[in-house]
């Protein structure tokens, strides 16, 4: 019990002194050059994580035979199928698996095996020196979102807004898997012509600038923090799910007060799935999305299919895109893997 607790607050020690000097790199690369993970290839294996809530232990059979059918190995972490209350796992020991994968060199990418709760928790223990000396392919969504903004802030990777290992993937989610992970396409991403697949704009017009977001709620609750990148001429999206409307308000008033919408060059709204407005007197969602965006005079839209639905688009955040709001289309400038 001891050498665990010495072993932790050693781990606790090095995220925190991590947190506070300059990120150097073996290659000499400048802190501030954002890197392409290598792609993925045919036989590579991923990494499994549960950095936020439990998940039901069959999905471990399932998992592996998606992988497999990608051809590709998987491997999990050590803490994957721990408890603890409702989380996967002490907080130690979520972001040791987290730590172990980047370090791990037989590990190509590593994949979360869902979202829930928990991963703001672990941000002050994360080893971003180390992930960024490793630096590979991490993706997921929701709950995920604080991994992939905090590693992209401070590691300055590329991280993968996407699918988790226990998402259903659809044969729209498998190609781009396949094109922007694989082969480093840099594709078009355009919603499927179906009625789901509806853009409703908000503000008509292109932009460029760097992809970053993720869901509001987690990214609401990340304000503040050390962990999030800057906002300057960068393309936001967000995502939501089972939230009244007047929440999805306060949330986007927060961002407003906190000097982020002002500072943006385009904004996407995906789908906030179950988000009504309560009884009574109330604003819809696409009524609070414009009193809060129309004046901005920014190109935006809503209705981008990211989020807590079956078919989403996979999302490299730091990657250079131009979006056109009345297509609703977003365009990488770039390959996101190398």
């Amino acid at each position: 019990m001891t050498l665990k607790r010495r072993q932790f607050l050693k781990t606790c020690g090095l995220a925190t002194l991590s947190s506070q000097i300059p990120l150097i790199t073996a290659q000499g690369q400048s802190p501030n050059t954002i890197i392409k993970p290598p792609r993925l290839e045919f036989g590579d294996t991923v990494g499994l994580i549960a950095p936020a809530g439990i998940f039901e232990p069959r999905y471990i059979e399932v998992v592996q035979q998606y992988l497999t059918n990608l051809g590709l190995k998987a491997k999990f972490g050590k803490h994957i199928l721990d408890r603890y209350g409702y989380l996967a796992g002490k907080d130690g020991d979520r972001a040791q698996d987290v730590n172990d994968m980047f370090a791990d060199d037989s590990v190509k990418a590593i994949l979360a095996m869902r979202g829930g709760w928990g991963c703001n928790r672990i941000l002050p223990l994360l080893n971003y020196p180390l992930i960024r000396s490793h630096a590979k392919i991490l993706m997921g969504y929701s709950d995920i979102t604080s991994l992939l903004l905090a590693i992209n802030a401070r590691s300055r990777i590329m991280t993968f807004h996407g699918p988790v290992a226990t998402s259903t993937w659809t044969p729209f989610m498998l190609d781009y898997f396949k094109r922007i992970l694989f082969n480093g396409e840099a594709v078009t991403l355009k919603n499927t012509n179906s009625p789901e697949g509806k853009v409703q704009t908000i503000v008509t017009g292109k932009a460029k600038g760097k992809l970053v977001g993720g869901n509001l709620s987690v990214l609401s609750a990340m304000l503040g923090s050390p962990y999030l990148p800057t906002w300057q001429n960068r393309i936001l999206f967000l995502e939501d799910v089972d939230e009244d409307v007047y929440r999805v308000d306060r949330m986007l008033t927060q961002l407003r007060n906190a000097g982020i919408l002002n500072r943006i060059s385009g904004f996407i709204f995906g789908q906030c799935t179950d988000c009504k407005p309560s009884k009574g007197a109330s604003f819809t969602l696409i009524e609070v999305l414009q009193d809060h965006i129309t004046p901005l005079k920014i190109p935006a839209w809503y209705g981008s299919m990211i989020g807590h639905i079956q078919d989403k688009f996979i999302l490299p955040i730091g990657v250079d895109v131009e979006i056109d709001s009345q297509a609703g289309t977003i365009r990488l400038l770039d390959g996101a893997v190398r």
